[in-house]
């Protein structure tokens, strides 16, 4: 494999781009363990898939902005490395698929042309900031959250305190208080607020979560001042950084950190680490998302047999809103499975750049929407929308469904979502078509339980599993229930009911719905009726559709395929490995206080105090398993070293492990700080070579 070169003027990005292919050359001659190289690609949005030799890419898109030039870069980019198809996913992002490894620098470079990044869009970093798509269009926010959005992108971008995270983090900034960006499953979730001095600031939410094992956030703040949001997230990644587990992956997230130490203890922390912060107080810049540029007006024919047919009457009832922008609106395009065509990709460009501004946004129930079509534009909009398949109604309603790609391509899958959410929403159109316009019932899958589908927010969800009959394995759904946004904030899990054949998913929903309308109270919600009735009651109900007695031959098939269903399940690779390689830490220990002494040399003294911190913690954990002590925690590591090697005189400190490194939350960031604490890890290094004869 030949070295790599770009041509690109960004330094910093042709450096990342130049050390992922130094590192899949090294990891090619077998000079860097698989494991390791895993975690690092990762964290370069590459990811494995279910099929062996070849990779998912996922492209970060923050909050979901993407302009006419770059869809069709990523068009380009599918086409010469891809699948030619692009997958629309939950946070905003595009997905391709069946990328080869050697390939993935010339991609990134490729992307990289029209500002497009791969980094940190997977592994155990911060993955990409959502927010609610109608941000700066919608009439009811009180100030645009997209420029928040990018600041947190940028900020913490390439940031030193969350590279190398025990598990993820996920951010969001809902437009208003229907939680539009789901604040309420997120790490931190911010939703816009106006005090009554006038200032813009945050209710914030915290540790929420899907996954296997759903939790709901808590809100520590109802209004957090706007300088403050950044600081205080800082000060939090600090803090699960820390003390957040790092063995058992299934135990990882921040919302795990919180059921351990406690909510008020966590805060106690956050607050502790606030000294340490590069920003004590960060001003946002609210130009940094300017408004798109706008479709020139222009005469356009009047099209009265497109006006007046129902087609058109539907779709612009449920797929066309109201801007805040007066004679402006913005217009949804629902795609299904979230899948587009790169040749349908670039018709659609084509067919919207007269009628649209230069700005998409990806939506998390992976559509579309455009921004800034003249009112009198929709019917055109339309009628070029209509032939390309874009101009189906009911956007975001019940037909509307969410779905992960499942056994496709992801090495979790248990059974096929995809297929079966086009089955579901087959359903509707065909015997609800009222139900288009019903946009309070939601349905989402996902391929299993881990909720990439966001099934665990949904009214009516479903994930894949699989159950035993006759000696034979057949696929399955969990049905789940009562879930869903309630608003500022509030949100409902939803409740697992029965598991039944993947095959009767589509009964299911007919069952459901047949009893909603039959039973529920004169416009009562889903969730109040839900309520009223009660999980048991719905389990009886659908009870006769999970009897296995009674499976018929097409039932051991699942959605999608020919053959009989059998389950495998491979490795999940969404935060990530931990290293536990004595060899493999120190290397990381010396390139990491490499990257400290380059942060020195540049004046970023808090980046050089958190890379000497992160020598601190590497070499010691790769020292304690030198002894065959392990710690699933970097503040555990901590102490174990004092305990193994201060305590027995093994190593001399100017004082405890834990006096020297925890430094670093109890001074600020300054010049004078970076240049003794940099020393000491010096020091610290030295002696590590000097003991292993280094």
């Amino acid at each position: 494999m030949q070295s790599f070169r770009t041509e690109l003027e960004n330094p910093i990005v042709e450096k990342d781009i130049i050390d992922l292919e130094k590192k899949i050359r090294l990891f090619r001659e077998g000079n860097i363990h698989d494991e390791k190289f895993r975690s690092l690609r990762l964290a370069r949005g590459i990811y494995g898939q279910r099929q062996p030799g070849v990779q998912m890419v996922r492209i970060k898109l923050p909050f979901g902005k993407v302009t006419f030039k770059q869809l069709l870069r990523i068009a380009d980019v599918s086409d010469e490395y891809a699948s030619g198809n692009l997958h629309l996913t939950t946070r905003q992002d595009i997905q391709i698929h069946y990328v080869s490894l050697d390939r993935t620098p010339q991609l990134w470079e490729d992307l990289e042309r029209d500002d497009i990044t791969l980094r940190e869009a997977c592994g155990n970093t911060v993955r990409n900031v959502t927010s609610s798509p109608d941000s700066g269009i919608n009439p009811n926010e009180v100030f645009d959250v997209s420029p928040y959005a990018h600041a947190f992108f940028s900020y913490f971008l390439r940031n030193p305190i969350c590279q190398e995270m025990g598990r993820k983090i996920k951010f969001s900034f809902s437009s208003d208080e229907r939680d539009t960006a789901y604040s309420y499953i997120h790490d931190l979730g911010f939703i816009p607020k106006i005090n009554e001095q006038g200032e813009r600031g945050f209710k914030v939410m915290i540790a929420g979560g899907l996954g296997a094992q759903p939790f709901l956030a808590a809100p520590i703040f109802d209004f957090l001042h706007e300088d403050q949001i950044i600081p205080y997230a800082e000060s939090l990644l600090r803090v699960f950084d820390r003390y957040g587990e790092r063995t058992n992956r299934n135990k990882a997230r921040l919302k795990y950190l919180v059921q351990k130490l406690g909510l008020d203890e966590v805060l106690r922390l956050v607050e502790e680490e606030r000294i340490a912060n590069k920003s004590k107080s960060f001003k946002i810049d609210r130009n940094t998302v300017p408004a798109p540029k706008l479709p020139e007006a222009i005469t356009l024919p009047v099209l009265d047999e497109v006006i007046h047919s129902l087609d058109y009457k539907h779709w612009r009832a449920t797929n066309a809103v109201p801007q805040k922008q007066e004679g402006f609106f913005g217009v949804y395009i629902k795609v299904s499975k979230g899948d587009i065509k790169t040749e349908l990709a670039r018709e659609l460009v084509k067919a919207i750049r007269p009628f649209a501004a230069d700005e998409i946004r990806i939506t998390q129930n992976q559509g579309l929407l455009l921004k800034f079509v003249r009112e009198d534009a929709l019917p055109s909009l339309y009628a070029v929308l209509k032939p390309l398949g874009f101009a189906v109604p009911g956007f975001d309603s019940i037909a509307d469904v969410t779905t992960c790609p499942g056994t496709d391509t992801c090495n979790l899958g248990i059974s096929n979502s995809m297929t079966l959410s086009v089955a579901l929403e087959e359903v509707i159109y065909e015997e609800y078509p009222e139900l288009i316009y019903d946009k309070d019932l939601k349905i989402k899958i996902s391929g299993c339980m881990n909720s990439c589908g966001q099934h665990g927010l949904a009214h009516i969800g479903f994930h894949g599993s699989s159950v035993k009959a006759n000696g034979k394995v057949v696929p399955a759904v969990q049905v789940l229930l009562g879930g869903g946004t309630v608003g500022n904030g509030e949100g409902r899990v939803a409740e697992r009911v029965i598991k039944a054949p993947s095959k009767r998913a589509t009964d299911i929903l007919r069952t459901l719905l047949n009893d909603y309308a039959g039973v529920a109270e004169e416009k009562e919600s889903f969730h109040s009726y839900y309520d009223r009735q009660g999980k048991d009651y719905f389990y009886q109900l659908l009870k006769p559709l999970a009897d296995l007695t009674n499976l018929k031959d097409e039932e051991y098939v699942d959605w999608g395929h020919e053959e009989t269903f059998a389950t495998a399940i491979g490795v999940g690779e969404c935060a990530g490995v931990v290293i536990d390689l004595v060899a493999t830490l120190l290397l990381e220990g010396f390139e990491k206080l490499e990257w400290a002494e380059a942060s020195y040399e540049a004046g970023a003294w808090s980046d050089a105090i958190y890379h000497s911190y992160a020598v601190f913690v590497s070499s010691a954990k790769a020292m304690l398993l030198d002894k065959g002590v392990s710690s699933s925690t970097q503040i555990g590591v901590i102490r174990e070293f004092d305990i193994n090697y201060v305590e027995t005189g093994e190593f001399t400190l100017p004082g405890t492990f834990n006096e020297v490194v925890l430094q670093i939350n109890k001074n600020e960031p300054t010049e004078e700080f970076a240049t003794a604490y940099l020393g000491q890890v010096r020091d610290f290094i030295a002696q590590i070579k000097t003991k292993k004869a280094l």
